[in-house]
């Protein structure tokens, strides 16, 4: 088999003019009619987001140095993949074959499309990867499994023997010192915006000092899905009186708690920093990221949030460790 860094690279080449041909417009047509929550400005950005932060040489020799690869002794890895982003899983399916696993993929009816164009891509490039179909009757050596808190709780039942790796649901927080500028709040929108609000590290929590509320640009929301779900949301607050800011493809509320609607981000105000920064460290098990240009350990600038690096592990759990200890 090709080095793996070797074919990560060319699938990073050839991801280059996705979006200026016919065969991935089709893709992205495709995708989009399996997933309506999809649009093609996410897709492009979900595949930009891996070229660019994952799939260049120098990227990947100063990540993967970081660690004793290959295994030495090459395990059946399971990957239950989510759907809820464009090519969600594409990170688990790289730490696979990084660290010299074998990999078996359940793709999520959600994101079969995308998906199966990327394996097909790595395929080509070097037919003998070890890249296979999850059966549901074989036995792995690992797991790595991605839902929602219930769909967790069936994983540890049906993979009580096997060694695994779970993930929930997170949120994502912006903190603001009301110093930000017009580009900035315009960044945080794209943070907020990104994927319809469906992805942990789409931003639905702001906070912002007492008395300051933030003049965010109003957003354009792209989905239809969402703008009928917001639109609904904004005729009932009127309808009780409940105040809320209205910026387009999402509305901002005050309140203490993340919001339970897709449509809605919270307004959380603090009096001194040393109070968030006690917040986030008591809530570190359910953040995802932090974008804030405010002097907080591992916050990302403004419009960072939807670029995950090769180091940013979902849920901070150290992904390559879990497969190589």
């Amino acid at each position: 088999m090709m080095h793996p860094i070797d074919i990560f690279v060319e699938l990073g080449d050839r991801l280059t003019t996705f979006g200026k041909d016919d065969t991935s417009r089709d893709v992205i047509s495709r995708a989009i009619a399996q997933n309506p929550w999809f649009t093609p400005t996410d897709i492009e950005r979900a595949i930009e987001a891996i070229r660019l932060r994952m799939l260049h040489r120098d990227m990947l020799t100063a990540w993967i140095s970081g660690y004793n690869t290959p295994a030495p002794c090459a395990k059946r890895v399971a990957i239950i993949m989510a759907g809820n982003i464009p090519l969600v899983g594409f990170f688990d399916l790289l730490c696979v074959v990084m660290s010299g696993h074998e990999c078996h993929i359940k793709i999520s009816s959600k994101d079969t499309v995308l998906m199966e164009f990327i394996v097909s891509q790595l395929k080509d490039i070097c037919s003998d990867i070890p890249i296979y179909n999850y059966d549901p009757d074989q036995q792995y050596d690992m797991v790595i499994a991605t839902g929602g808190d219930d769909a967790n709780r069936y994983f540890e039942q049906h993979f009580a023997s096997t060694r695994r790796l779970l993930r929930g649901s997170r949120h994502s927080v912006a903190v603001l010192t009301g110093e930000e500028s017009s580009e900035d709040l315009e960044a945080l929108n794209g943070d907020i915006t990104a994927y319809s609000g469906l992805g942990c590290r789409s931003i639905s929590m702001i906070f912002a000092p007492e008395g300051y509320t933030p003049d965010m640009p109003i957003a354009k929301t792209a989905n239809n899905k969402l703008e009928r779900n917001t639109a609904t949301i904004r005729a009932m607050m009127t309808m009780r009186n409940e105040q809320f800011t209205d910026c387009g493809g999402y509305l901002l509320v005050d309140g203490n708690d993340f919001p339970m609607s897709l449509s809605l981000v919270t307004l959380r105000h603090y009096t001194d920093i040393e109070e968030v920064k006690a917040w986030l460290h008591a809530n570190n098990d359910h953040i995802q990221c932090v974008v804030s240009h405010a002097d907080i350990e591992g916050a990302i600038p403004f419009g960072e949030a939807q670029y995950p690096t090769l180091w940013d592990y979902a849920d901070g759990v150290d992904t390559m460790r879990f497969l190589l200890d």
